[in-house]
């Protein structure tokens, strides 16, 4: 009996299902995560490789499997994507294996097959999408330098670009200048400029509480800044339902990510514009390493010359 896993890793942890060629679960595991990076790519084929054997162990079965297919965050450049290939293949876990990013395994638990809309929004935001005829379609996702509007690190550097700029007497004097430096660990707002310089991209978006809290007790510039957010991921989701064919009373969106999913600080905002704007969103749960393992068994199929099935 051939079976398969499933990877969905990113920077907090990786995650592994084994499962069988009905796509019943036979073991998990979770480890710690890591972001695929160019410059060194072991960090997140170790991760992997360590959940795919745990995994494995639990389900008792032996390595190397049919198929792998692991959904990395930072792999959905090519050049990273090569290199973290690379180094999985020297793991010899499975005899067929492919690396995609974490968005697309999500997606695909969401929607296993027809048309839909996935926003993902946590530290950082994305829209994919599949229309009626099969095509994917992503708006979104350039990263913290070109893209990422809406999400937990825009809302953290948001909040901090507040801070400095109140300081400066170029906006007015807001309640969020105390949290920040609470939280930063800082004694001043000049002390800023050295934190944020040294900080990780997920330490930005911790600052979402922070801003977010602020901003339900009245504060205007925090407020602002949710509403941009809310306003941005929107304006992502628009953007991918009308290009699948410009019915939005047709569209199903399913909302993933710390920020909008199920309890998520900004889940109940982001629903209530997106059903303003003529969108339905979905409740279904989304689990990404059940979607990533549905990809390993489609990868298997057509390496058998079988057509891929949902």
């Amino acid at each position: 009996m051939d079976v398969f896993v499933g990877v969905d890793g990113g920077g907090t942890t990786t995650r592994a299902v084994v499962v069988d060629e009905d796509l019943g679960e036979l073991g998990r595991a979770e480890v710690a995560g890591s972001v695929v990076t160019v410059r060194d790519p072991g960090p997140a084929a170790e991760a992997v490789a360590a959940a795919v054997r745990e995994a494995a162990a639990t389900a008792g079965v032996g390595l190397p499997v049919a198929g792998l297919w692991a959904g990395l965050a930072g792999a959905g450049a090519e050049v990273p994507n090569t290199a973290v290939t690379a180094r999985l293949e020297a793991e010899a876990l499975a005899r067929h294996l492919r690396v995609g990013t974490d968005v697309e395994a999500a997606f695909h638990d969401a929607f296993p097959s027809g048309p839909g809309v996935m926003l993902v929004a946590g530290t950082g935001s994305i829209v994919w999408s599949r229309n009626p005829s099969g095509e994917t379609h992503r708006v979104g996702g350039w990263g913290q330098q070109l893209g990422d509007e809406g999400s937990g690190y825009w809302i953290g550097l948001e909040g901090l670009r507040l801070v400095v700029r109140a300081e400066d007497g170029r906006l007015p004097e807001t309640t969020l200048r105390a949290g920040i430096l609470r939280h930063c660990g800082a004694s001043s707002v000049s002390d800023l400029v050295a934190w944020v310089n040294g900080a990780h991209k997920s330490e930005v978006a911790a600052l979402v509480p922070v801003v977010v809290g602020h901003a339900k007790e009245g504060d205007v510039g925090a407020g602002h800044i949710i509403d941009r957010a809310v306003s941005a991921l929107t304006e992502q989701v628009r953007a991918a339902v009308d290009e699948m064919d410009g019915s939005r009373a047709n569209a199903t969106v399913v909302l993933w990510g710390g920020l909008v999913a199920s309890g998520g600080p900004l889940e109940d905002r982001v629903r209530a514009a997106l059903v303003e704007m003529g969108v339905a969103c979905d409740p279904r749960s989304v689990d990404p390493p059940m979607g990533a393992a549905r990809l390993a068994r489609e990868l298997v199929r057509s390496h058998r010359g079988a057509r891929p099935i949902a």
